[in-house]
């Protein structure tokens, strides 16, 4: 599987890596694992408390890089953002799994916007392109497909299916479970968002999910032109 990042979607300002890691086991949780888990998330609760969200640069670029493509800021909320909006009412961060719980810390911690899909659900490669309105998507909870409008930017399969729209909601198709072996995480920014960044998270999903979850991981990524 490869991952292509197509030149009109980075002209918008988005900067994204991929990393593949196989092999997982999302199943068995260690005492290691919870220690860790426990204390990233007593660390971001107390790091958030107060925290004015909305003066934060790299979360209003995500807003900047949504007003591109002519999303209306009240219309979606960055995922980072509503990962920490969460945090901060709840004093707590909900468990889905080891793989996504693991990701999600990360997401919280970088304020990047990180997603994965079990690639075994996957047709072929994906691709980071503008939409043209005709791909199938059906978002996470549901059992139909949302239209799609033209020109907005989606992860997508050479099934034309839509993984992920924008950077915020992944889709039922290739969700992560505790039964996942082979995931594709994605680690997203904007203009305000360091290429260092990008790398430093992307080498932390490889060893924290390694570490906690087995298995075997690498960056992969390409730009295409259209």
């Amino acid at each position: 599987m490869h991952f292509y990042i197509h030149q009109n979607v980075l002209d918008l300002g988005l900067k994204a890596i991929g990393v593949l890691i196989q092999g997982i086991d999302n199943h068995t949780i260690s005492d290691d694992y919870l220690a860790w888990r426990n204390q990233k998330v007593t660390e971001l609760v107390e790091r958030y408390i107060g925290y004015d969200l909305k003066s934060d640069e790299i979360l209003e670029g995500f807003y900047a890089l949504h007003a591109e493509v002519n999303v209306p800021r009240r219309k979606i909320i960055p995922a980072s953002e509503n990962l920490i909006r969460l945090l901060q009412k709840k004093q707590d961060m909900f468990s889905i799994n080891k793989a996504v719980d693991i990701y999600n810390i990360l997401s919280m911690e970088s304020k990047l916007a990180l997603g994965a899909h079990d690639i075994d659900h996957v047709f072929g490669d994906i691709h980071l392109q503008l939409t043209t309105g005709k791909e199938s998507y059906v978002p996470l909870g549901c059992s139909d497909s949302k239209p799609v409008k033209s020109g907005e930017y989606a992860y997508i399969d050479e099934a034309d299916d839509i993984l992920c729209w924008l950077e915020v909601r992944q889709v039922e198709k290739d969700k992560v479970t505790e039964d996942t072996k082979n995931v594709f995480y994605i680690v997203q920014g904007n203009e305000k968002t360091p290429e260092e960044l990008l790398r430093k998270t992307a080498e932390e999903i490889i060893s924290f999910t390694t570490a906690f979850c087995g298995g075997s991981g690498n960056i992969i990524g390409e730009t295409v032109n259209p």
